[in-house]
């Protein structure tokens, strides 16, 4: 039996800022799975930074990057429709990397079962309870090892990855915990709804002195979603011995020329600093424990997210260029 999917192929690699010609929407049909293989409709489909590195032709990462005229990848949750494989029946919730598109068939060991938590809807295992959620956990607690009466500092805090690390750190004791974003609103939403002590508008001045107004005894922690002036800034007003998570540079991905880098990395060393990039893939280990932990504070209510949803396999385009654009609030979606 075949079944017809639609999926997202990327057809040009972008130079700068990607357009709606570098990618095209193909139909295909599916064949049946065979011995050991399952067919999964997606449901939601993650949009994420990090694709847009996936779209060049030289990627530094483990991840190669996607290949041209071919259906891309990314985080997907769907169901099982048809089930060869032992252990995936029909109706079972699955997380892929399976994403762009549809539907996909495929060997069982591209699935992750998961579990349904009341309360929580199928979106969350791409967002607080997915990989945004595992970096932030990661980057706090494994990378800048954040203590208890510290000062953090948190830029693209109202992303999917900044608004969920910010709300750890609180949890977690921080004395206070600033943060970035792109507009005014999404820095009063971090203050009102996710209980950051203090947020900004990086547009409307100078990041430094908008940090060092929010902290005037400087910071221990900075996690770091965009690089450039933020990282420059988070340099300058940290305070010796302070700790830095890189997770992204959300600002140089669209660069045509590598961006320079922080003109002040001569404090690191005075201020013995820790600068310490991390890929959350290297800390799967570590799900479980995030997972249990995670789940008591979406239960408990002490953790909040919102996500920005786009409707329709078409519009999927649509939201990876508004993700870039700054477009969401918390995390990126397509529910198909």
């Amino acid at each position: 039996m075949t079944s017809t999917a639609q999926e997202w192929h990327l057809v040009a690699r972008p130079v700068g800022i990607p357009g709606a010609g570098d990618f095209r929407l193909v139909e295909r049909e599916l064949p049946g799975p065979g011995d050991g293989e399952v067919l999964v409709r997606n449901t939601y489909l993650s949009m994420d930074p990090y694709m847009r590195a996936l779209m060049g032709a030289d990627v530094e990462a483990d991840i190669p990057p996607y290949e041209l005229d071919r259906p891309m990848t990314g985080g997907a949750v769907g169901r099982v429709v048809e089930s060869r494989a032992a252990g995936l029946a029909p109706g079972d919730l699955v997380l892929s990397d399976l994403g762009w598109r549809t539907a996909a068939v495929a060997g069982a060991g591209y699935f992750t079962r998961l579990q349904w938590a009341e309360g929580v809807p199928d979106s969350a295992f791409l967002g607080v309870l997915g990989m945004p959620g595992l970096s932030a956990y990661v980057g706090l607690t494994e990378i800048a090892g954040l203590r208890e009466g510290e000062t953090v500092f948190v830029s693209g805090a109202a992303g999917a990855v900044g608004g969920v690390a910010g709300q750890i750190a609180r949890l977690r004791g921080a004395k206070a915990v600033i943060g970035s974003a792109g507009s005014d609103a999404k820095a009063e939403y971090l203050t009102s709804e996710l209980g950051f002590t203090a947020a900004f508008n990086y547009k409307d001045g100078s990041v430094r002195e908008q940090v060092s107004r929010a902290a005037p005894a400087g910071i221990d922690v900075y996690f770091d979603n965009v690089g450039g002036d933020h990282l420059e800034a988070a340099i300058d007003v940290l305070n010796p011995h302070g700790r830095v998570a890189l997770c992204g540079a959300i600002s140089g991905y669209n660069a045509t020329e590598s961006p320079p880098g922080p003109r002040n990395m001569a404090d690191v060393i005075k201020k013995r600093l820790t600068l310490r990039g991390f890929e959350v893939g290297d800390h799967a280990a570590l799900r479980p424990r995030f997972v249990d932990e995670m789940s008591s504070w979406l239960v408990d209510n002490r953790i909040t997210f919102r996500e920005t949803v786009e409707h329709g396999i078409g519009n999927a385009v649509n939201a990876f260029l508004g993700l870039m654009s700054g477009r969401n609030t918390g995390k990126m979606l397509v529910r198909v």
